[in-house]
């Protein structure tokens, strides 16, 4: 009896995910449900509306929802998460009692008693006194609203999103079905041309008394609307169908409730079509129940976030951690149907799948940690990934450098494909087109017409280095030499020996903007002088800077992981190159809220001596920035960059070098993990981290297999094929 009662009360991986986490501080997550990898997910959308706290700060429109904001407008059905611009967040229910509102303003309310967890997300509507659940399977969200006595709506609004792209379609197939279409696709502000549409099919589980549609004339600037109704009863509706095309358009169903009622509604949706969404709409929920399909998805996480077992430490370090796995597991996500088809990526064909087709690739994020994770305790998953990128350079002509639902929007600088691929192939994991696979990425890394992935690629190869011609060309110019190094490891792997010597070489051209009296690279201008002014701490904080992306001169002054040891020496000795490393600390300059400083921590590792001081700030930013609160990001999680860097940290090992198959190692915040590994890819079934810990805190030697390491590195080999790496501290 005793073991019985702990089994059935013992806290899985999943019971510890708070989902709350990163829905303040610009974390741009959503605490609604999702299952892993999903295409679709419902987030309580709050970010519409004069009573909410900010709302003109175009930061926090990036996602659907933020903690401190009060006013609700509905539960969006398709979303992003932990993305820097404004995308999806459409297709909106909203519950309501009495007379029907079409104006969000109107109809919107405060709400309370949210519950967030894995796969559910629930909570009360204050104006109407309206319990909203919600659930989700891979392509469909399931909402469940318990009415109380009386004229009872739900609304399906068209007209609100993130973003404010034209066109959508509705049309009532019967009073217990809708479908339709709405136009999305303007992230980052990219052209209209790039809009693409999402397709769905919201079904009922009770037919309607009466419903309608309403379109917002789009001559009309104000909050009435001309109504387009059809509410006679539904008998009366009976093989009619009513359809409207415009911008800002919905739907209302509405019922006459005797006494407290509840009513599911089930909506899929689909990048191909409206068919496929009915499709995966009737595969994946069908007949179950809210509560089948909610403990599916919860099964599904369980099962995923089991992949990584911690042991000892505590609840809230456990909370944090599998949240942060969570957050991994969402993007990339799913693209293709139930059926397996999905749009290619220049939208004029309709491609199938076998595998799973994955989308958004945030790859100036994600190619620095997020892939080395899925790599080692999803490689399935990371294999279907550098699939997806080779169908999209099939039907592209090029990898993918930020591609979101078919489309590449081409946002931020580098080639960052490349060094996904080549880290995964170098990982072991090789069941892809790797011949295919490295002609994609010379054409990217050698074409220097017409080249979207590397503009001004021609003045990189002449002079080793992008001039102030270019957009940010010293951290640009960082950028494809990170890339041309894992080209030549790969070229490397594959015996391409004349290649391998070529791209190394062209790795290291950063040193030619390497100014040896401030120890910091900066720009030169067409001509090869240093530009002028040159102030190093400009461009923080997204300023303008003329030299640098989304950082300053400090920011980047070590981002060229693949040649510290040369940057060492550049900077005039270890000694030199430690101090260097720690003024970014001492003097703020470290930015924990963006990639390109986000492995500076780790980098004391490479000064015998200086170690120590790795383990204390890797866990000082720990517990500074990751928290069990919905300010518990540093930032911008971009798709999981973030979380990712704080399950490598409390596991102990870091991904170093993005494309060399190397750890770092710094103190488990954990007593033992383990990461069980996939027997297609990996010969044994788990690796053990452990720690000993004393009072003194600081790695005394590290182990694996009872055989002492010589410093504080470990190949990716070395470490899939050992059972256990101990950290033994002083």
């Amino acid at each position: 009896m005793l073991f019985f009662s702990i089994a059935v009360f013992a806290q899985q991986p999943a019971d510890f995910v708070n989902p709350f986490i990163g829905t303040s501080n610009y974390g741009a997550a959503f605490p609604g449900p999702i299952a892993p990898r999903g295409m679709a997910s419902i987030s309580p959308f709050n970010v519409a509306g004069s009573q909410n706290k900010l709302e003109k700060d175009s930061q926090w429109l990036s996602n659907p929802y933020v903690k401190e904001n009060t006013f609700l407008t509905g539960f969006s059905q398709v979303n992003l998460s932990g993305v820097g611009c404004p995308e999806l967040g459409v297709i909106l229910l909203m519950p309501t009692t009495g007379a029907v509102e079409i104006n969000h303003l109107t109809y919107g309310s405060t709400y309370s008693n949210e519950v967030a967890k894995a796969a559910y997300y629930s909570v009360n509507i204050d104006k109407y006194n309206v319990k909203a659940e919600f659930t989700a399977s891979k392509r469909a969200g399931v909402s469940k609203f318990t009415f109380p006595k009386g004229k009872s709506n739900v609304l399906l609004n068209l007209g609100l999103g993130l973003t404010n792209e034209e066109g959508a379609m509705v049309k009532v197939v019967s009073p217990s079905e809708i479908e339709g279409m709405r136009s999305v696709g303007s992230f980052c502000y990219n052209s209209p041309e790039a809009a693409y549409p999402v397709y769905f099919v919201a079904k009922f589980s009770k037919p309607a008394d009466q419903f309608g549609v309403w379109k917002k004339p789009s001559k009309y600037e104000g909050t009435e609307a001309q109504w387009m109704t059809y509410n006679g009863k539904a008998r009366m509706m009976e093989n009619t169908t009513k359809m409207v095309v415009g911008d800002s358009i919905g739907t209302y169903f509405s019922y006459q409730f005797d006494k407290e009622e509840t009513v599911e509604v089930k909506i899929g949706v689909s990048y191909v079509s409206i068919e496929n969404a009915r499709e995966n709409l009737e595969k994946e929920t069908g007949n179950k129940s809210f509560e089948a399909v909610y403990k599916e998805t919860y099964d599904e996480w369980n099962t995923e976030l089991s992949k990584i077992l911690v042991e000892g430490g505590s609840t809230e370090g456990k909370t944090i951690f599998y949240t942060a796995l969570y957050h991994t597991l969402i993007h990339p996500n799913t693209l293709n149907d139930y059926n397996g088809e999905y749009p290619e990526i220049k939208r004029g064909k309709v491609g199938t799948t076998k595998n799973t087709r994955y989308t958004v690739f945030s790859l100036w994020d994600t190619y620095r940690n997020l892939h080395q994770l899925m790599a080692l305790a999803y490689p399935q998953q990371q294999s279907d990934m550098v699939k997806s990128m080779l169908e999209m350079y099939d039907e592209n002509g090029w990898l993918p450098k930020w591609e979101l639902n078919a489309t590449e929007t081409f946002t931020m600088v580098g080639d960052p494909a490349s060094i996904v691929i080549a880290d995964t192939y170098l990982k072991g994991i090789r069941d892809f087109d790797v011949q295919k696979a490295y002609g994609a990425m010379l054409k990217g890394a050698d074409q220097v017409e017409n080249n979207p992935l590397r503009p001004g690629l021609k003045e990189y190869i002449e002079k080793g280095y992008l001039s102030t011609n270019h957009r940010g060309p010293v951290s640009t110019t960082q950028e494809y030499n990170a890339s041309d190094y894992s080209i030549a490891l790969l070229a490397k792997a594959l015996g391409k020996k004349e290649d391998e010597k070529r791209f190394k070489n062209r790795s290291l051209s950063y040193r030619k903007l390497f100014d040896k009296n401030l120890k910091l690279l900066r720009p030169r201008t067409a001509d090869g002088k240093w530009y002028e002014p040159f102030d190093p701490v400009a461009g923080a904080n997204f300023e303008e800077n003329i030299g640098f992306i989304e950082g300053n001169a400090w920011q980047y002054a070590f981002m060229v992981p693949h040649d510290i040891r040369g940057l060492i020496q550049l900077m005039g000795g270890e000694k030199a190159f430690s101090s260097q490393l720690q003024k970014v600390f001492d003097s703020k300059q470290f930015d924990m809220a963006n990639e390109p400083d986000i492995a500076y921590p780790y980098l004391f590792n490479y000064i015998k001596g200086d170690e120590w001081k790795s383990q204390e700030m890797v866990q000082k930013l720990v517990r500074n920035y990751f928290q069990n609160q919905p300010k518990g990001l540093p930032g911008n999680d971009d798709t999981g960059t973030m979380s990712a860097w704080l399950v490598y940290s409390m596991m102990g090992i870091y991904p170093i070098a993005p494309g060399d198959p190397v750890y770092t190692i710094t103190t488990p915040m954990f007593d033992k993990i383990t990461i069980q590994l996939d027997s297609k890819y990996y010969k044994n079934k788990s690796i053990v981290i452990e720690r000993e810990k004393n009072t003194d805190g600081k790695i005394k030697t590290i182990e694996l297999d009872g055989k002492k390491l010589p410093g504080y590195f470990i190949s990716h080999d070395d470490f899939v094929n050992g059972k256990t790496l101990k950290v033994i501290q002083n």
